[in-house]
This record gives structure tokens, sequence and C-alpha cells, in this order.
């Protein structure tokens, strides 16, 4: 018998989902196998059928969004708006596809031409999070399909049954078994699917980590196919606002939302020092109103706990070693129940620590640096090795404009939140944050490769240069 893996809920600890664990060399092996018959199906037809699958998880949509949110500990409004990601997908993939990937004829002289089509890669292993367990997957699973490859989709150990109810939507829709295959394991089970000599591409998302690991991999396959989307230490700059109340909405959004625990989640915030104070005492009544509760809980709450005892475990001892090194708390984090992973927002000053870390905290953790002009904030927002994204809140149109020309980061905002990223454009980061190979929108540019075609209708060729004499 094959081992199990059990999926728990973080806000109760009840058993939600259990099931065997996969052989990646069996899944590899169905989904090789009909890969070439999907690819060989015109796109219309593979575009109608994910639009079945749409409309299969459309009607599902209460069930779906009450598993995320048991399996994740996310409020169940929220886990409503990533299923209706989900469903937004195949509209939003097919308008990408047909602008990134479209089919392309130039005239040329004496009847020739130049053709540009492109080819799916084969078989692309996609291994998903565990914060959005549906959406994020789905963002590259959909893509790759429609472009014609097959897919082995290794969900996060931490949330296989919404991966395991995605995959049967798509099933019950009518996308052939064989082109999207499950595979349920841990960690090690997706190092082995990314290893496989059967796999012609990986799409990641997750830590910095499992992402470095898969690029030193790859580094004897560079004909492999590779797309990194990791986190980020996202900086979010107040800057001479008198607009304090929605400033600090702003930094609750950035930092707070889904536990902190997204990788565009503001990470620091960078203020000017001596002016810190009022935005301090608005954020303070926020944080004082935000409900934390389970994701079910009425009144809805506006976050859940993170996603085990193991993370909220690290997120604490992270906690007191920013303060043993210096860190001076404004609010604490504090565990609401021991044995539970329910955590309180944490705010700390971290302005007068040496050596301060450029690592994600991946919680509800918001380090303030206090800095004495905007030069050195925007210095500040660059003191890192990630680069994802970043936030300005300021009236000055002018300090927007320095911001987004110095500032590096593949997605910067002005007077918004750092997360919350729409479907309809490119998304991913430099440094640690990715590979240049932005999903969303552009997802259609890493799962089709392009093939560019002299064409001739008829044959002619000479050779004008270097002849003797016949």
């Amino acid at each position: 018998m094959p081992p199990m893996l059990i999926s728990t809920e973080p806000a109760t600890g009840a058993t939600l989902w259990k099931g065997a664990e996969g052989d990646p060399d069996a899944e590899v092996a169905a989904a090789r196998g009909a890969w070439a018959e999907w690819a060989a199906r015109p796109l219309t037809v593979r575009i109608e059928a994910l639009r079945r699958v749409a409309n299969m998880i459309r009607s599902r949509a209460d069930a779906f969004a009450e598993l995320i949110a048991r399996e994740t500990g996310k409020p169940l409004w929220e886990a409503l708006t990533e299923v209706q990601s989900v469903i937004a997908k195949v509209d939003i993939s097919v308008s990408a596809y047909s602008e990134r990937t479209s089919q392309r004829k130039l005239e040329g002289a004496m009847q020739s031409r130049t053709a540009l089509r492109h080819k799916p890669h084969g078989v692309l292993a996609v291994l998903g999070p565990f914060n959005f367990p549906a959406h994020l997957p789905n963002g590259h699973i959909v893509p790759a399909l429609m472009a014609g490859n097959a897919v082995v989709f290794k969900p996060s150990e931490k949330a296989p049954a919404s991966g395991a109810f995605l995959v049967q939507c798509f099933h019950e829709a009518g996308i052939p078994e064989g082109c999207l295959r499950l595979l349920v394991g841990r960690p090690e089970t997706g190092q082995a699917l990314a290893r496989h000599p059967g796999v012609d591409g990986v799409l990641f998302t997750g830590s910095v980590r499992a992402g470095q690991a898969l690029h030193r991999q790859f580094a004897e396959t560079p004909h492999k196919m590779l797309a990194l989307e990791m986190g980020g230490n996202n900086p979010i700059v107040v800057w001479e606002t008198p607009h304090l109340h929605a400033a600090a909405i702003l930094c609750v959004q950035s930092a707070y939302l889904t536990a902190g625990q997204r990788c565009t989640s503001a990470r620091r915030l960078i203020v000017r020092d001596g002016m810190h104070e009022p935005l301090l005492d608005e954020i303070a009544k926020l944080v004082g109103r935000l409900v934390i509760d389970e994701p079910l809980a009425k009144p809805a709450p506006f976050m859940g706990p993170v996603i085990d005892n193991d993370a909220a475990d690290h997120l604490q001892n992270a906690w007191l070693d920013l303060i043993m090194r210096g860190g001076r708390p404004i609010h604490h984090l504090q565990r609401t129940d021991p044995d539970r992973p329910f955590l309180t927002p944490g705010l700390i000053d971290v302005t007068d620590m040496d050596k301060r870390a450029d690592e994600e905290l991946f919680g509800p953790i918001l380090q303030m640096i206090r800095v004495p002009d905007f030069d050195a904030a925007l210095a500040e927002a660059n003191a890192t090795r990630y680069g994802l994204c970043a936030s300005l809140i300021t009236d000055q149109p002018a300090l927007y404009e320095r911001f987004w020309s110095v500032v590096r980061a593949g997605i910067i905002n002005w007077n918004r939140p750092t997360n919350g990223a729409p479907s309809n454009a490119p998304f991913g980061g430099i440094g640690l944050s990715g590979n240049h190979r932005p999903s969303a929108y552009y997802a259609a540019d890493y799962c089709a490769y392009p093939v560019v075609s002299g064409e001739a209708e008829t044959i002619r060729a000479s050779i004008g240069v270097g002849l003797r004499d016949s």
C-alpha cells in the first residue's frame, strides 16, 4: 500500500482529506502517452474544453470555496474570490494566447513569406503552493493545456484536497485524464517529478529555497523550461500624505491579508523619521478592530490562522529573534490559542537593528524602518535581494516617478496595496523573486515556444557569387 497524505484544517486540527501518495513515473508516463493527441486537436477545441471547465467550477463555486477555506484557514469571503479568479482564468488565457502566441505571416519577395507559429513543449510539471492552492496552479495549468501541453500537477502537501478538487473538475468537464495528472505527495515527490527525464519543463510557485534548488537542478538541462515564481521582502513606503487613515488601510491590507501569507505581502514599512507617529496611531486603531477567527465564522473574519503550527512556531521564533537583535515591538505578535496557529498582527520597529536579515517572514509580521529623507527611503526599498513588488503611498506624482524609476521590482504600485495584482497583466519579480518568466497574462510566453519558418510555394534557387564559369 502506498503511504497516505492527510490534510487537516488549520483552524480546528480536524482531518479534512486523505489520499494515497502518487508515483511520479506512472503519472509522467500517462501524461506522455496523452499529450500528442491533445496537442493535435485544434486550438478552438482545446479552448471550448477549458470553457467547460470554467462552467463546471462555476457550478461548484460554493463547495470549492468552503474546501479552500477549511484547508488553508483563509476566510470564506477570500476563498470565494480565489474561486472566481480560477473561473476567470480561461477567458483571460484565451486573450493572452491570441495576443502573445498568435500566428503571423509576413509576405516577402517572389511569393515567399515568413511564418511565425508556436508549439507546445510536451509534458509540463506544475508545482503549486498552499496559500492559493487553486488560483496559482490553475494560472499555469490553463495556459499550458490551452497551448497543447499535458500537465502533471503536484499540489502542496499542505493543501492536497484543494488540488484534487480542481483536477476533478477538469476531468469531469471533459479534459482527458491523461492530459492532466494529479500527483499527491510530499516535497521529495515534487523533487522527483522536477528531475524526471520525461518532463519538458517545470512551472513553480513557492519558496525561494525550493526555487533555488530547482535552478541548480536545471543547470544541466538548459533545454527544459523553468518558470520560477517566488517570494518577496516587499517594501511599502508612506511619504508626506495627509490621508493617514487611507494610508493605514493600505498598510494593513498589504501586510495582513491572508494572515500575511502572500508572496506580495508587505514585509517592510518605510516612513519618514519624526513623522511616523500619526500613521502608527491610525494603524493601531485598525489592528485593534481586526477580527481573527476560523474561516467560516460569523461575523466574517479579516484573517484566519497561518497554515499550521510549524509555521506559527517559526514566525514566533523569528519575532523573538527580531526583539533580541534590537527590534522594538509596536504591536506584539501573539498566539491566541496555544494549540492552533492563530496569530495576531505584529508590527516592530527595526530601524536600530544591526544587519537586518533580508528574508521573507511568511506571515503577519511588518517591520518598520524610519529614514531621514526620500533618497534614504529609495535606498532602503532596494536593500533586498528580492524584487517582487513595492508600493508608494504619497500625494506627489513627482515622488512616484522617482520611485518607479529607481526601485527594482516587477510590480510597482502607487497608492495601492502591494498585493492584489490583476490577472490580466503579467505577474512576476526579479532577483530572488523569479527568473524573468512572469506569469498571469504572460504565462502564454512560457507554455509554448515560437517557431519561425521561411516558406515559398515554388522552388527557386540560385548562386550568384563564387562559382567558376561553366
